[in-house]
């Protein structure tokens, strides 16, 4: 099936290509004109916090449970009446804005908003602010945009606006810099401007199409605003990753006497089954986190599943047409299209880092080249061809040989670097950064710095503490509560219980300011005294149960719940992975090492963020702020990097199997199989750490968070797995390596990743002949 659809397409080249021509524009006009809905929102199916948030939205008309965010004020000199009746007449307009509500400092009993220093008012005072319900990405940027030009310009006084509808949120560009090293890397690689330019198109349309699935699909399923930004980073990697491959195995059957159609049948008949094994895999990985039961998270691994399954299915369809297109083109390489794939990189390497001259220059001479190149001939020769090595030639044979010689040691040692890099992972906190994590200079940021200069870091993240009152509630049990709270170690300030309705109250409500920041752990563990300790000796014996909520208290128990269920999420994963190794080859010690190998190699990456994010080690270098790691981002990293490896896996097994099956002898048939695939995992691995550190470039923490783990993931798996734990467990286990029960061989379905063309050249007999074996094509094996 796989060489009949890579031959249909490679056929049917001009139609493929009017499809997905046909798909991105019908695609993109129906995203433009259903727009997006992303939006972070926790629904939690049954916590606490969610609980509190419904007592707010049915007894209280929503107040606290809507968006909601702070206006800050600072004035050097103080707040007179003058500069008291223009700030709060800006106030008046913002609260016509979509039904604000706005708590004035400056309104009767708005006094405790207002900083006090050396027993006198301060220089600082803030306003909360709540819309209604959710706002959507786009919608609280047309809300940030619409308040913020109401703002009144006083003299000495500093406005700043905090809460995540004000967040600045620009498009990354750090995906430009991914392009521009890709680029190089393929060229280097590939010798060929032809073949480095298909992996970079396929995989720009698919992550486009996967894009605007993305956006159409944010208006049915709950999906986080950065989703997007995570596909094109997921979309971009694998998507190259996966071409690459396919287009390898392609120029290796032209090389063999192919023609073009059957060179494209063979690569998608082969390669093109490893790719969607792989990709596969990732999906399947992405999608486990459907069992978190959290629709925030359940949207990130569909956003990201559906980017990688797009890109997938371009590499099957799109890529066999343009390959068609290149026809035998593609080892073919001119000077002039050498130079402007080089000043193209070097364009794209100044918009990623914004140097506007330094793009625009090295673009009008990249088509300057080209043009001339038309005319004048140095330009139009052919780039001289580097003749390949002969396979035990190469350095990675050479490389094999070595570690193959010194096994325990070579294993030891890196089992034992990776065990080390992996110890902070045991003091992994998860939890969500609060805006003191934001950029600097942002006006979140500076709000966020404002409030807790003059009231406190608790200030930042209030709790809501709602109860539903029975019947005979007395003011005294009321009393009772507000006191213990107010009481309470990590308590800055508890106001007195709050009633829905003063002459017959059914529901009240307090608001607790902590002593600590949002995303400390003391603030953490307050929520968690309040609900264990504090709250039921405090309502005992008067019926009323109180919980705690709010923002804060969400995103304390959205860690939990997540936590709770993390090792479900990757029992499931290590299951799945496990099974699809031994169905593939036939083995019950490679699927093993494999995930031993891969929770070291994903482990040691943990470990490494842990210190860089959460301790603050080298911070200063990556331009951030000590936090608590994302709840989500252990799950994605782990699902997109288990897919990963096993593209890496399956790519490098096969062939050592390959060369075992054939020869018998399993210490040769390791150092054939690494030589002969080193160079194409070294650029794809190489591809992926370029791509997703250039994310580190980002403002965003989460994206420099989820762009960092990536890279080190997949550099550590490319270099100290494969190129270290592979080839010396390999030579330790010999033969062992391919043991399979015979009982559980008969059970198990076959799964053939290889192919199954006869992949010899056009005319070839059985007899023997002297072609070296590092470019004779063998049978499939399986």
């Amino acid at each position: 099936m796989f060489g009949r659809l890579g031959g249909w397409c490679c056929r049917r080249r001009g139609r493929v290509l009017v499809i997905w021509l046909l798909v991105f524009v019908v695609g993109g006009a129906l995203s433009g004109a259903l727009g997006n809905s992303f939006k972070s929102e926790f629904n939690l199916p049954d916590v606490e916090s969610k609980h509190g948030m419904d007592i707010l939205e049915d007894d209280f008309g929503g107040e606290g449970a809507g968006t909601s965010g702070t206006i800050v004020f600072e004035s050097a000199s103080g707040f007179d009446d003058a500069t008291r009746t223009q700030l709060n007449a800006f106030l008046d307009q913002v609260a016509e804005v979509r039904d604000t509500t706005v708590q004035s400092p400056f309104a009767p009993g708005g006094e405790r908003q207002i900083s006090v220093l050396d027993g006198a008012e301060g220089r600082i005072a803030f306003a909360q602010i709540e819309v209604p319900g959710e706002l959507e990405q786009e919608s609280a940027q047309e809300y940030a945009e619409e308040v913020q030009a109401l703002a009144p310009d006083v003299d000495g006084v500093r406005i700043e606006y905090g809460g995540q509808m004000f967040s600045e949120f620009e498009p990354p560009e750090s995906e430009l810099l991914g392009l521009a090293f890709a680029i190089v890397i393929l060229i280097v690689a590939f010798g060929s401007v032809l073949a480095m330019g298909l992996p970079i198109g396929v995989a720009l349309g698919g992550i486009g199409v996967g894009s605007i699935l993305l956006t159409i699909l944010s208006n049915v399923i709950t999906m986080p605003d950065f989703a997007t930004t995570l596909g094109v980073m997921i979309g971009l990697g694998v998507g190259i990753d996966y071409a690459l491959f396919i287009v390898t195995r392609y120029r290796e059957q032209l090389h063999l006497g192919h023609s073009v159609e059957e060179s494209v049948a063979i690569a998608i008949d082969t390669s093109g089954r490893a790719v969607t094994f792989a990709g596969l895999t990732v999906v399947i990985s992405l999608l486990g986190m459907l069992l978190m039961g959290v629709s925030f998270v359940q949207g990130l691994g569909i956003g990201a599943a559906t980017v990688v399954a797009v890109t997938m299915v371009a590499s099957l369809t799109l890529l066999p047409a343009l390959l068609g297109f290149a026809g035998e083109r593609v080892d073919r390489t001119r000077w002039r299209g050498l130079i402007a794939a080089g000043l193209i990189a070097l364009a794209l390497l100044g918009l990623g880092l914004k140097i506007q001259p330094l793009a625009a220059g090295a673009f009008l001479v990249a088509i300057v080249v080209l043009v001339l190149g038309f005319f004048w001939s140095p330009l139009k020769r052919e780039v001289p061809r580097r003749e390949p090595k002969p396979l035990r030639d190469t350095t990675s044979y050479r490389w094999s040989r070595i570690v193959q010689r010194h096994p325990w040691s070579m294993a030891l040692g890196a089992t034992a670097f990776l065990v080390v890099l992996m110890i902070p992972t045991f003091a992994m906190r998860l939890g969500f950064p609060d805006e003191g994590n934001d950029p600097a200079g942002t006006t979140t940021r500076e709000a966020y710095d404002l409030l807790a200069e003059g009231f406190g870091p608790g200030y930042n993240g209030p709790l809501m503490l709602v109860a539903t009152l029975p019947d005979g509630t007395t003011p005294e049990a009321l009393q009772a509560i507000t006191t213990a709270v107010q009481e309470t170690p990590g308590v800055a300030f508890a106001s007195p219980a709050i009633p829905n309705d003063e002459q017959d109250p059914t529901a009240a409500l307090w608001r607790v300011i902590p002593t600590t920041a949002p995303q400390d752990e003391a603030t953490t563990e307050l929520v968690h005294h309040l609900r264990d300790d504090v709250l039921p000796a405090a309502e005992d014996g008067s019926g009323v149960d109180v919980l705690v909520s709010g923002f804060v208290a969400v995103t304390v128990d959205f860690t939990a719940f997540v936590s709770e269920r993390l090792f479900l999420f990757f029992g499931a994963v290590l299951t799945l992975s496990f099974i699809l190794l031994m169905v593939v080859f036939r083995s019950l010690l490679v699927p093993v090492k494999a995930v031993i190998m891969n929770l070291l190699s994903i482990g040691a990456a943990y470990g490494v963020l842990v210190a860089v994010f959460q301790w603050g080690w080298a911070k200063d270098l990556f331009g951030i702020e000590p936090a608590p790691i994302e709840p989500f981002m252990p799950m994605m990293l782990f699902a997109i990097v288990f897919g990963l490896s096993m593209d890496y896996e399956v790519f490098l097994l096969s062939r050592i199997r390959e060369e075992w099956v054939r020869t018998g002898d399993s210490h040769a048939s390791v150092a054939d199989g690494l030589a002969a695939t080193a160079r194409v995992i070294t650029a794809a691995a190489a591809i992926m750490v370029f791509v997703f550190g250039s994310f580190l470039g980002e403002s965003v923490r989460t994206i420099k968070l989820f762009g960092f783990g990536l890279a080190l993931a997949v550099l550590l798996d490319a270099t100290v797995v494969r190129m270290l734990l592979v080839p010396a467990t390999m030579e330790l286990l010999g033969d062992r390596n391919w043991w399979l029960p015979k009982w559980l061989d008969r059970i198990l379905p076959h799964v053939n990743v290889e192919g199954t063309l006869e992949h010899s050249n056009p005319g070839e007999d059985d007899t023997p002949d002297d072609t070296p074996d590092e470019d004779r094509e063998l049978e499939p094996v399986g």
